[in-house]
């Protein structure tokens, strides 16, 4: 494992964060704006998201550059700002982490498909190597590719992230076919644990398309299926549109009443992802301090 892991994971099961997007939106970020603009427009908002992770006790946490890769920002007009956004973006989170939490470079979906043609993996490696070579002379711990619906676009980023020698985690989102257990591309939780392990991530996990309930099964097959750690961020439940705006009606406590199970099926990370807030984490991490008393 590695060292810096196997020293995270020495106290017992890990807080990550919440989510981002949601949050901003919160603040005002318009439906459909690239959250990571924000790194340059307003950090003071970003920096207030991530530091109140941290004091509700996260001890990793994300810089908001999930949408910090070429191809996402060109699809966002903001490629020309690329590491501009990915400097600040590590920055922002730094200043909040002030040495009580580590800080993992976030590398989301391009936007583009390998399956329809629409562009390579060898181009999708690069594409990540770009802004991966950004985020670690800027002083990550550590990188999350998250929310990957192909597995060879995961495998990409993996590959990228893999050359600087510091940790990966590398999560799926299973939101797809009749049990909602697959990804978007049909991916199943044993294939993509097992072509993620062989690839060399360090962690495997899962994010977002549901809620913490749907997780726990997502998770026992993640787990029965490598000897990496797992890690797992869901959604505070699904979105309802109400007066226009996505609302979350899963409440701090339901979500943490869950996360027994979760860590029962193998977790060794937990957090959350869209719809939660630093009062979600802050419901985790009591019911993890519990959990560490047993």
């Amino acid at each position: 494992m590695n060292p810096m892991l196997a020293d995270i994971l020495a106290h017992g099961p890990v807080l990550t964060d919440g989510a981002i997007g949601t949050q901003l939106q919160a603040r005002g970020l318009d439906p459909g704006q690239c959250p990571d603009e924000w790194n340059l427009a307003r950090p003071a908002e970003v920096e207030s998201v991530a530091r109140a992770y941290v004091e509700a006790g996260s001890e990793i946490i994300l810089t908001n550059t999930f949408r910090g890769n070429r191809l996402a920002l060109e699809g966002a007009g903001l490629a020309v700002n690329l590491e501009a956004v990915n400097l600040a973006g590590v920055e922002i989170a730094r200043r909040a982490a002030s040495g009580k939490a580590a800080v993992f470079g976030c590398l989301g979906p391009s936007g583009k498909m390998v399956m329809m043609g629409e562009v390579s993996e060898e181009e999708l490696r690069l594409v990540y190597a770009e802004q991966v070579k950004i985020l670690a002379v800027a002083g990550v711990d550590g990188f999350a590719v998250e929310t990957m619906a192909e597995l060879e676009e995961a495998k990409a980023a993996l590959a990228a992230a893999r050359e600087t020698g510091l940790p990966v985690v590398v999560s799926m989102v299973f939101d797809s076919g009749k049990d909602k257990d697959r990804t978007m591309t049909g991916v199943t939780p044993e294939r993509a644990a097992q072509e993620l392990t062989a690839a060399g991530a360090d962690v495997i996990a899962a994010n977002c398309g549901r809620g913490i309930a749907g997780y726990i099964p997502i998770c026992q097959r993640l787990h029965s299926a490598t000897d990496r750690p797992i890690w797992i961020k869901p959604n505070a439940g699904m979105p309802q549109l109400v007066d226009g705006k996505a609302t979350y009606s899963t409440t701090p406590e339901e979500f943490a009443a869950f996360v027994p199970a979760v860590l029962q099926a193998g977790a060794s990370f937990v957090g959350g992802c869209c719809g939660t807030t630093p009062d979600f984490i802050r419901a985790v991490a009591d019911t993890l301090r519990r959990w560490k008393r047993k």
